[in-house]
């Protein structure tokens, strides 16, 4: 199983306050490549990622106060790496995490960047050394992501994951699961402002045998964190190119998750678990169209209640029955601009709501993005409920 390692990283988050995210749910076009699966259109690519960028970078209104901004799984041509991370050191705020997925590439390529940003992933270096020696696996293709984070004092480190799970291609192209299975996952603990968040790639959060698995080891992880700090895992934030976002295993690991079933999870009770899915524009080979992309959504546990609503953009749910909340958004090519919930249960005392979308926006056709009006939708059988009507 992938090893859970702790990274100390400087931010400074304003004390009582929530914190606000933005998850680009854009489309990618992807094709079997020599090393996996690459981008068809690597330049209309960067011009959208760029210009989500520019938007960040430029600030207006309260997406200055942006501290997360989630691109998907893959999203990125590799080509273009060094370029995002320039306007992340140029033009980005400090206190700001970019979490961003990357095409595919050879192991010796990742393996040479992670020592390029030695400093940030000495034993991320250690445990890839390790199966470089083991056998001839420098060609294998790796699908990762990387975690840029801008810290305090506009200090930009960089942290690079490879993904432990095959990607969703080769569930019907590549029956030999040929990818390079990553061995290590980042839980960062921020100082001084105490928040403690993950980043992984979609399959990683439903990877399991019939011992162990991925989410079991982050919730010890969190519970050992708990019991010897009294601090949990804060924010999990899972980077999805997925057809299947409503499969029933995210529910049953979800439930698994947040439901304390078979012991207290104190680590991971107040997290907030983030996922950041590809739009439905998204292809994949000849694979056929109009299937589920889309539909990235914020979960948390069922104390905070959430008021039953339904909108033309997004709705809220209990996940087919999960002991959770659920902020689900639409299937389209949007920017989603939500807070993440403060860490403690809301006050049964107050009208406050934990979790509100600030932003909807679309592509305005010319490069730039437009705020999108949200309505509510008459939906047979659906009651809108008020606040104090709660998601249980």
């Amino acid at each position: 199983m992938p090893e859970i390692i702790d990274k100390r990283v400087n931010l400074e988050f304003a004390l009582g306050h929530h914190l606000h995210c933005m998850v680009a749910q854009i489309p990618n076009r992807l094709r079997r490549a020599a090393a996996g699966f690459g981008l068809v259109d690597p330049d209309e690519k960067w011009r959208m990622v760029r210009s989500v960028l520019e938007l960040v970078a430029a600030g207006e209104g309260n997406l200055k106060k942006l501290q997360f901004l989630i691109f998907p799984e893959s999203c990125l041509p590799a080509s273009r790496f060094d370029d995002l991370l320039a306007v992340i050191e140029r033009r980005f705020r400090p206190n700001t995490i970019t979490v961003f997925g990357i095409e595919h590439i050879r192991l010796r390529q990742y393996r040479d960047l992670l020592e390029r940003f030695r400093s940030d992933n000495p034993e991320a270096i250690g445990l890839v050394d390790r199966d470089i020696d083991s056998g001839d696996v420098l060609d294998m293709p790796v699908n990762w992501c990387c975690i840029a984070i801008k810290e305090a004092d506009g200090r930009l480190r960089v942290f690079l994951e490879a993904k432990s799970h095959p990607f969703h291609g080769e569930e019907y192209i590549d029956a030999f699961h040929d990818l390079y299975r990553g061995r290590h996952f980042y839980l960062f603990r921020s100082r001084p402002s105490c928040f403690n968040f993950m980043a992984i790639i979609c399959l990683d959060y439903l990877y399991r045998d019939l011992y162990s698995s991925n989410i079991r080891q982050i919730v010890d992880h969190a519970n050992r964190l708990f019991f010897s700090t009294r601090q949990g895992l804060d924010a999990l934030f899972v980077i999805q190119c997925n057809p299947k976002p409503e499969h029933p295993a995210y529910r049953d690991v979800i439930s698994g998750f947040y439901g304390e079933y078979l012991e207290d999870t104190p680590g991971v009770r107040e997290t907030v678990t983030v996922f950041g899915n590809a739009s439905d524009e998204t292809r994949i080979d000849d694979h056929p169209e109009g299937d589920g992309f889309g539909n990235s959504s914020v979960v948390i546990n069922r104390h905070h209640r959430l008021a039953r609503v339904l909108f033309s953009e997004f709705s809220t749910d209990d996940f087919g029955g999960a002991p959770v909340c659920r902020l689900r958004f639409g299937q389209s090519t949007r920017l989603l601009y939500f807070n993440l919930p403060l860490h403690h249960e809301i006050d049964p005392r107050t009208t406050r709501v934990p979790l509100k979308v600030h932003a909807i926006m679309s592509s305005d056709g010319t490069g730039g993005w437009r705020k999108v009006p949200i309505e509510e939708q008459a939906f047979a059988g659906y009651e809108i409920a008020q606040t104090a009507d709660a998601v249980q």
